[in-house]
């Protein structure tokens, strides 16, 4: 039995909406939820600035004692991943990316909208799973300034800013969307009601689960104690509590 935390990073809010799912499969685990809000957006941060931020990141997690880290965050995870898994080697990784592959998997021949900050859009792992997992009706939108609004709970803004952004798209075509940012499956409602017509929602928070759970059966890692486990937060910003109150899966 393991009893280490794993710790959680992102740039904000948005990692709950990994950490709701990671949680219900694995209750007995403890988890360390770094929120870094002071730094969001992540998608307007250039390479060398990602790693220094999530440097500093893990030699917090690090003292905590980590087993495992989720990089709930699209755009650390395609811009930085491969950095952290080689200079933390001891330290298991878990990326976050957009669910492109599930897309390709199950619903190949439907119109798909990708949307996810312009960092992700921009990110060489995502232009190489755009050309693996190839679709003919695939649209990969940069959704600048809608992680900053979500973050920032400025939801009254979301139907003007969201009508901006799917000027660039057929939006009447639209039939599935993924969701390549964690922030963005807050606000299913706001982007459907937007497009005007019902679809079908896809991210990678399953996955992610699924993962974590494999590496830590895997490595012999499991907590495998019968009590609940504990949830702590690493804030960088306290207006990040209220949105931890709305969004967190108790």
């Amino acid at each position: 039995m393991d009893k280490r935390p794993i710790g959680v990073l992102d740039s904000g809010i948005g990692g709950l909406s990994v950490l709701n799912k990671v949680k219900r499969l694995l209750p007995n685990e403890d988890y360390i939820f770094y929120v870094d809000s002071i730094h969001n957006p992540y998608g307007n941060k250039t390479k060398e600035e990602l790693i220094e931020i999530v440097d500093n990141i893990m030699n917090v997690l690090i003292e905590k004692n980590v087993k495992l880290v989720i990089v709930a965050c699209n755009t650390a995870s395609t811009q930085v991943i491969s950095y952290l898994r080689e200079k933390y080697s001891s330290i298991l990784f878990v990326a976050t990316e957009p669910a492109i592959k599930v897309a390709y998997d199950y619903y190949p021949h439907k119109n798909t909208l990708v949307m996810a900050t312009p960092g992700t859009i921009a990110s060489e792992r995502l232009m190489l799973l755009d050309e693996t997992y190839h679709q003919d009706r695939r649209t990969l939108l940069a959704c600048s300034g809608l992680a900053e609004l979500i973050e920032q709970h400025r939801l009254k803004e979301l139907p003007d800013h969201l009508d901006n952004l799917f000027l660039k798209i057929e939006r009447q075509k639209v039939e599935v969307v993924v969701l390549g940012c964690t922030h963005y499956p807050f606000i299913k409602e706001e982007i459907q009601k937007s497009l005007g017509h019902p679809v079908i929602f896809l991210d990678g928070a399953e996955g992610i689960s699924k993962r974590v759970e494999f590496l830590l059966e895997q490595q012999n890692l499991r907590n495998s104690s019968k009590h609940k486990g504990s949830l702590s937060f690493i804030l960088t910003n306290d207006k990040s509590q209220t949105l931890i109150d709305k969004y967190l899966d108790c």
